[in-house]
């Protein structure tokens, strides 16, 4: 095996370290930022119906803490991935184009799996105190 096609393996883990990070994410939002942003928009009956159809999701917001944490071990990982010195692409021309273009796309899946996670955190831990404290 050639060091071009070892490089481009390493990409492949790149990638799917991003796309890991995106699921762990897109996990955080299900189990625990979208019901409550749906209660608190008076969507109580679409969250009722949401369990009964999925009642895992109640057996996943049990544990909300831990999908957390393990979604920012995930963010972290991929972003210490992707980010580590020393990475360099090939240099024939065309696999350089496709690095490149690789490298983009997996900028931008884990930038979007950060802002889930932020919004899924700001949701789950901080909307219902920031409603209760403008409330009093």
């Amino acid at each position: 095996m050639g060091n071009a096609a070892v490089k481009l393996a390493g990409r492949w883990t790149e990638a799917s370290a991003g796309v890991g990070a995106l699921l762990l994410a897109s996990g955080t939002l299900l189990c625990c930022a979208l019901p409550i942003l749906l209660v608190t928009f008076g969507m109580g009956a679409t969250v009722a119906a949401w369990v009964s159809a999925a009642p895992w999701l109640v057996a996943l917001s049990h544990y909300k803490a831990w999908m957390f944490a393990l979604s920012a071990i995930g963010l972290v990982g991929a972003a210490l991935l992707l980010c580590r010195p020393g990475r360099t692409c090939p240099t024939d021309p065309r696999l350089a184009r496709l690095c490149a273009v690789a490298d983009r796309w997996n900028r931008r899946v884990l930038g979007l799996a950060g802002v889930l996670w932020l919004a899924g955190a700001f949701a789950a831990y901080l909307l219902l105190p920031l409603r209760q404290w403008l409330d009093s």
